[in-house]
């Protein structure tokens, strides 16, 4: 069975978080993480600051393990989302887009745990300093707003610019990968793509197929020319998104605007002509919709097997998952 310091830290059975993916990761889905062991979190990013307390609510009715809250720190009402985890108390707050540090003492007064996701070594440093209790270091191959570098040479460096936990985010999608995130350094891990075909999960059935379909190619990243990229898989938006970036007589606003609602238009109404489904590059290694329970189960399995493979020098493991 695996575990390490971060199960002991959150009260958790299995160091594997469910990445908070705007517009699907709700209610539901966070319960049925915990429920199966591990770290299940809410999207803060799926309606306002009440929208948000219901949801943390209801997640309460559906299970009593910890779960997390996800608040991507770009958003407008953030401070609203930040007034309302405190208020409810909830285990975990993972951050993105943006430093928490105005919001840290706040949290960490009603017991919350502050893991910010980080995309550079620097960061990490700066959010160690700030009093954070765990890091969440993502490379470039998850799905979403990405940085640059891989999740292979970033996770090292992260750790050893902090003397924090480090969970490894970004390309993970079976055993193979959480035991090379524990070969490198982390402690835990977090997974989106994986979970967007979970039964519970509330993302169309167009957006599950597609994940389901998936090559290692079928990604690609959009928004470099605006200083954030974006990765999902390809589609006739992408591929005219990625046309007008090339077009420098269409301006950075429009371009901007036509990236709005266009993953909401993916996620919730499944729309393949304009919709963008954000999604990894280990989206190919997604081969069918699960029940989350069974989700967590295959990857301790799996992780299992290739670590005892390990122990026992029986390397260049392929075939266990």
């Amino acid at each position: 069975m695996i575990k390490t310091s971060i199960c002991s830290m959150l009260g958790i059975e299995y160091p594997i978080f469910q990445g908070g993916m705007a517009w699907i990761s709700d209610a539901r889905l966070a319960a049925a993480v915990s429920n199966a062991g591990g770290l299940g979190i809410i999207s803060a990013m799926n309606g306002d600051a009440e929208y948000l307390r219901a949801q943390i609510r209801a997640a309460r009715q559906m299970t009593d393990k910890p779960f997390g809250v996800n608040i991507m720190l770009m958003s407008p009402i953030a401070d609203e989302y930040a007034k309302v985890v405190a208020e409810e108390s909830v285990a975990v707050v993972t951050t993105g887009a943006g430093s928490p540090m105005k919001y840290i003492d706040d949290w960490k007064a009603v017991g919350i745990k502050v893991i910010p996701v980080v995309a550079s070594a620097a960061t990490a440093k700066l959010m160690s300093r700030a009093g954070v209790s765990a890091i969440i270091a993502e490379g470039c191959e998850a799905g979403g707003h990405i940085g640059e570098t891989t999740t292979m040479s970033l996770i090292p460096q992260v750790c050893d610019a902090t003397d924090l936990p480090v969970i490894a985010a970004g390309g993970i999608a079976d055993g193979r990968g959480i035991a090379a995130a524990f070969m490198l350094g982390a402690l835990g891990v977090q997974l989106g793509t994986r979970f967007i075909v979970a039964d519970e999960c509330p993302a169309h059935q167009n957006y599950k197929d597609r994940i389901i379909k998936a090559t290692d190619i079928s990604t690609t990243a959009t928004g470099r020319r605006l200083g954030h990229p974006v990765r999902s898989l390809k589609t006739p938006f992408t591929r005219a998104y990625m046309k007008a970036e090339c077009d420098y007589n269409i301006p950075d606003e429009e371009l901007e605007a036509r990236g709005m609602g266009a993953y909401k238009l993916a996620a919730l109404e499944g729309n393949v002509e304009e919709g963008c489904f954000l999604a990894g590059q280990i989206a190919g290694l997604v081969r069918q919709k699960q029940p989350a329970a069974d989700i967590i189960r295959e990857l301790v399995g799996e992780v299992e097997l290739v670590l005892h493979a390990i122990r026992n020098e029986e390397l260049g493991v392929r075939s266990f998952c």
